[in-house]
């Protein structure tokens, strides 16, 4: 949902201190925010290092990895440091401004971020499974970052402009849309992000992943033995995926919307501090999830920090992704062609999985193909 940094405005009143946390509550809660900022913030410095040191890295698919990252650093710096310094006061320490601030920037940061983590789906979806090219893969990548700004500026400059509004929630150490009010125009706004900026990323993430998982298990049942290892690894990838996606961000939105629509006090600021802190937590599980479980990333990682024996010649070369799944639609009578095998055909796209062992091993090109990096 919008605020990866904030908690929500679940109480009667933004402005009643005495409905919030107790010392010891604040205190809490500024120690698991302090361990989401520091590692937080590692995670994704990491990650922008390894962009900066690795040229390999930079392709057009892993453009919307550094787009996550670069949007859960922001995150970290601009909101989970505000919110952390403000539960040690005890209250809000940014003033009115400072809070229409913080609750404009954070909602910007995470949607752009909810919304990358959505298009990435589609990007590992069409590439390993589709073979219409259109544009360049830069191309596509560049429109699918800057997409992902101008989305998250159309559903965050409204409350800025009387759609709604920012102000002070939950425990009152942090800002974000004013989820209690009533009025017809904040309802509107909270329903609509809600289906825009929740569901349907949901949505596109399960169905691509989904997707992407059974064409592995097509190819499978042509070659077991040697699809069997990417077919493992590509379903926790997409169980991981999900199911962090969800633990994050559902406590999140199933808790704003019933302080939107249940009655005035149903959810207290303690009972909504745990589904904040998930939906914060989500900028130390990104970097894990979509780029450390990423081999070609992790190659990378192991030679930064110098746990892989190499030599400046070859550090390129070792990070050098592997991987690769083809497509194709050059037919011949009764099935495909792939590496001069007449496979049966699957479906109108059929998908050839050419690594022989392992999905570290290098592959040969398919007849008439299309080789794609795998971003898995």
């Amino acid at each position: 949902f919008p605020n990866i940094n904030s908690t929500f405005n679940l109480s009667a009143s933004a402005a009643q201190p005495s409905m919030g946390l107790s010392r010891m509550g604040h205190t809490i809660v500024a120690v698991f925010l302090g361990f989401i900022l520091l590692f937080g913030f590692l995670n994704n410095l990491i990650v922008l290092i390894l962009f900066c040191k690795f040229k390999t890295l930079r392709n057009p698919v892993n453009m919307l990895l550094l787009n996550i990252s670069a949007s859960d650093m922001m995150v970290c710096i601009s909101g989970t440091t505000f919110s952390f310094i403000s539960n040690i006061y005890g209250r809000w320490i940014g003033g009115e401004h400072g809070c229409r601030w913080y609750g404009f920037v954070n909602s910007c940061f995470g949607i752009v971020s909810l919304i990358s983590l959505a298009i990435l789906s589609y990007e590992r979806y069409s590439t390993l499974t589709l073979a219409n090219k259109r544009g360049s893969d830069y191309q596509k990548a560049l429109l699918g970052v800057t997409g992902s700004w101008l989305y998250s500026l159309i559903w965050t400059v409204p409350p800025l402009i009387g759609w709604s509004s920012y102000g002070l929630e939950g425990a009152g150490t942090s800002c974000s849309v004013r989820w209690t009010s009533e009025s017809p125009e904040s309802v509107s706004y909270i329903i609509c992000l809600f289906i825009f900026c929740l569901a349907i990323p949901v949505i596109v993430m399960i169905y691509c992943y989904a997707r992407l998982f059974y064409a592995v298990k097509q190819v499978g049942k042509i070659r077991r033995t040697s699809a069997r290892k990417r077919e493992f690894h590509v379903l926790f990838m997409v169980i991981t995926t999900i199911i962090c996606y969800l633990i994050c961000w559902m406590p999140y939105g199933v808790v704003a919307l019933l302080a939107t629509f249940g009655r005035p006090g149903l959810v207290s600021p303690v009972a909504s501090v745990i589904p904040s802190i998930l939906a914060k937590s989500s900028t130390v599980c990104n970097p894990i999830i979509y780029i450390l479980m990423n081999k070609q990333f992790y190659k990378c990682f192991l030679v930064l920090f110098h746990c892989q024996p190499h030599t400046a010649a070859d550090e390129e070369t070792i990070c050098q992704s592997k991987v690769t799944v083809i497509q194709l639609h050059q037919r011949s009578e009764g099935g495909v062609i792939c590496n001069s095998q007449i496979l049966p055909q699957m479906d109108d796209k059929t998908i050839c999985l050419l690594s022989p062992d392992s999905s570290m091993e290098p592959v040969s090109e398919c007849t008439a193909g299309m080789s794609k990096e795998n971003s898995l």
